[in-house]
Protein backbone atom coordinates (compact mmCIF):
# COMPACT_ATOMS: atom_id res chain seq x y z
CA UNK A 1 0.00 0.00 0.00
CA UNK A 2 1.01 3.46 -0.79
CA UNK A 3 1.68 6.36 1.59
CA UNK A 4 -0.97 9.24 0.05
CA UNK A 5 1.11 12.48 0.36
CA UNK A 6 0.59 16.52 -0.63
CA UNK A 7 3.16 18.69 -2.13
CA UNK A 8 4.19 21.69 -3.03
CA UNK A 9 5.77 22.32 -6.39
CA UNK A 10 9.42 20.68 -6.82
CA UNK A 11 11.84 22.76 -9.48
CA UNK A 12 14.36 20.13 -10.91
CA UNK A 13 17.81 20.72 -13.07
CA UNK A 14 18.87 18.06 -15.18
CA UNK A 15 18.70 16.41 -18.69
CA UNK A 16 16.11 14.97 -20.62
CA UNK A 17 15.64 12.77 -23.41
CA UNK A 18 12.36 11.47 -25.57
CA UNK A 19 11.93 7.53 -25.68
CA UNK A 20 9.81 4.77 -25.61
CA UNK A 21 9.60 1.77 -23.34
CA UNK A 22 11.07 -0.46 -26.75
CA UNK A 23 13.53 2.18 -27.13
CA UNK A 24 14.64 2.89 -23.47
CA UNK A 25 17.70 5.21 -23.25
CA UNK A 26 17.72 6.03 -19.67
CA UNK A 27 20.82 4.36 -18.91
CA UNK A 28 22.89 6.32 -20.90
CA UNK A 29 20.91 9.26 -20.00
CA UNK A 30 21.84 8.66 -16.44
CA UNK A 31 25.44 8.23 -17.93
CA UNK A 32 25.48 11.97 -19.26
CA UNK A 33 23.51 13.33 -16.06
CA UNK A 34 25.84 11.58 -13.13
CA UNK A 35 28.99 13.04 -14.05
CA UNK A 36 27.27 16.72 -14.42
CA UNK A 37 25.49 16.75 -11.36
CA UNK A 38 28.00 18.61 -9.36
CA UNK A 39 27.54 21.50 -11.87
CA UNK A 40 24.18 22.24 -10.28
CA UNK A 41 24.63 24.14 -6.88
CA UNK A 42 21.61 25.19 -4.42
CA UNK A 43 19.96 21.71 -4.29
CA UNK A 44 17.58 21.06 -1.83
CA UNK A 45 18.64 17.31 -1.17
CA UNK A 46 21.46 14.99 -2.21
CA UNK A 47 19.14 12.18 -3.70
CA UNK A 48 18.37 12.72 -7.53
CA UNK A 49 14.95 12.12 -9.58
CA UNK A 50 14.04 9.85 -12.62
CA UNK A 51 11.21 11.52 -14.21
CA UNK A 52 8.47 10.63 -16.84
CA UNK A 53 6.32 13.24 -18.61
CA UNK A 54 3.75 11.44 -20.66
CA UNK A 55 1.11 13.49 -22.55
CA UNK A 56 -2.65 13.09 -21.59
CA UNK A 57 -3.02 9.74 -23.38
CA UNK A 58 -1.50 8.26 -20.84
CA UNK A 59 -4.25 9.12 -18.26
CA UNK A 60 -6.34 7.81 -20.28
CA UNK A 61 -4.78 4.32 -20.53
CA UNK A 62 -3.44 4.83 -24.17
CA UNK A 63 -0.08 3.43 -23.94
CA UNK A 64 2.00 1.16 -25.91
CA UNK A 65 5.65 0.13 -25.46
CA UNK A 66 6.10 2.26 -28.46
CA UNK A 67 4.33 5.46 -27.16
CA UNK A 68 7.13 8.21 -26.80
CA UNK A 69 7.23 10.27 -23.49
CA UNK A 70 10.14 12.47 -21.73
CA UNK A 71 12.60 10.95 -19.36
CA UNK A 72 13.98 13.57 -17.21
CA UNK A 73 17.42 12.86 -14.81
CA UNK A 74 18.03 15.66 -12.37
CA UNK A 75 17.80 17.00 -9.05
CA UNK A 76 16.11 19.53 -7.01
CA UNK A 77 16.97 23.03 -6.55
CA UNK A 78 15.88 25.77 -4.70
CA UNK A 79 15.36 28.22 -7.65
CA UNK A 80 15.65 28.10 -11.56
CA UNK A 81 17.66 30.85 -12.38
CA UNK A 82 21.38 29.08 -12.05
CA UNK A 83 20.70 26.35 -14.80
CA UNK A 84 24.17 25.16 -15.82
CA UNK A 85 24.76 25.39 -19.96
CA UNK A 86 23.02 22.44 -21.73
CA UNK A 87 21.04 21.30 -18.94
CA UNK A 88 16.87 22.33 -18.42
CA UNK A 89 14.70 23.18 -16.21
CA UNK A 90 11.28 21.21 -15.32
CA UNK A 91 8.64 22.29 -12.39
CA UNK A 92 7.29 19.23 -11.33
CA UNK A 93 3.86 21.42 -9.88
CA UNK A 94 2.12 20.68 -6.92
CA UNK A 95 -0.42 17.92 -5.61
CA UNK A 96 -1.27 14.91 -4.13
CA UNK A 97 0.94 11.90 -4.45
CA UNK A 98 0.89 7.46 -4.13
CA UNK A 99 3.93 6.91 -2.99
CA UNK A 100 5.21 3.45 -3.11
CA UNK A 101 8.61 1.66 -1.46
CA UNK A 102 10.45 -0.12 -4.21
CA UNK A 103 13.50 -2.45 -3.82
CA UNK A 104 15.30 -4.09 -6.79
CA UNK A 105 16.92 -4.30 -9.56
CA UNK A 106 15.42 -1.65 -12.48
CA UNK A 107 14.57 -4.84 -14.77
CA UNK A 108 12.15 -6.15 -12.33
CA UNK A 109 10.23 -2.81 -11.91
CA UNK A 110 7.53 -4.03 -14.50
CA UNK A 111 6.02 -6.15 -11.95
CA UNK A 112 6.02 -3.08 -9.93
CA UNK A 113 4.59 -0.61 -12.74
CA UNK A 114 1.76 -3.33 -13.27
CA UNK A 115 0.47 -3.78 -9.54
CA UNK A 116 0.38 0.04 -9.06
CA UNK A 117 -1.76 0.59 -12.91
CA UNK A 118 -3.56 -2.76 -12.97
CA UNK A 119 -4.38 -3.45 -9.39
CA UNK A 120 -3.65 -0.51 -6.69
CA UNK A 121 -5.20 1.55 -9.06
CA UNK A 122 -8.54 0.59 -10.19
CA UNK A 123 -9.46 -0.67 -7.09
CA UNK A 124 -8.55 2.38 -4.97
CA UNK A 125 -10.94 5.34 -4.75
CA UNK A 126 -8.17 7.40 -6.90
CA UNK A 127 -7.57 8.68 -10.49
CA UNK A 128 -4.95 9.02 -12.25
CA UNK A 129 -3.93 12.66 -12.65
CA UNK A 130 -1.77 14.12 -15.91
CA UNK A 131 1.17 15.49 -13.75
CA UNK A 132 4.74 14.25 -14.30
CA UNK A 133 5.36 10.38 -12.69
CA UNK A 134 8.81 10.18 -10.53
CA UNK A 135 10.80 8.20 -9.07
CA UNK A 136 13.53 9.47 -5.88
CA UNK A 137 16.43 7.91 -5.59
CA UNK A 138 18.20 8.68 -1.91
CA UNK A 139 21.73 9.90 -1.83
CA UNK A 140 22.84 5.74 -0.65
CA UNK A 141 21.20 4.75 -3.68
CA UNK A 142 23.02 1.11 -4.84
CA UNK A 143 22.43 1.30 -8.53
CA UNK A 144 19.75 -0.07 -11.20
CA UNK A 145 21.15 -3.68 -10.89
CA UNK A 146 21.64 -3.68 -7.03
CA UNK A 147 18.53 -6.29 -6.09
CA UNK A 148 18.71 -3.89 -2.55
CA UNK A 149 18.40 -0.62 -4.33
CA UNK A 150 15.54 1.21 -2.94
CA UNK A 151 13.61 4.36 -4.00
CA UNK A 152 10.43 5.99 -3.74
CA UNK A 153 7.71 5.44 -7.11
CA UNK A 154 5.84 8.72 -6.87
CA UNK A 155 2.03 8.69 -9.09
CA UNK A 156 0.04 11.55 -9.13
CA UNK A 157 -3.36 11.22 -8.08
CA UNK A 158 -6.75 12.99 -7.43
Amino acid sequence: MPEIKLTTEKIIIGLREVMSLSNNTTPMLWKKFGPRRKEIIDTTCVGSYSIQVYDEKFTRGEFLPTTRFEKWAGVEVVAKDKVPLGMEVLTIPAGKWAVFQYQGMATQFYKMAQYIYEEWLPNSEYKLDHRPHFEYMPPDYLGPMHPDAKEEVWIPIK
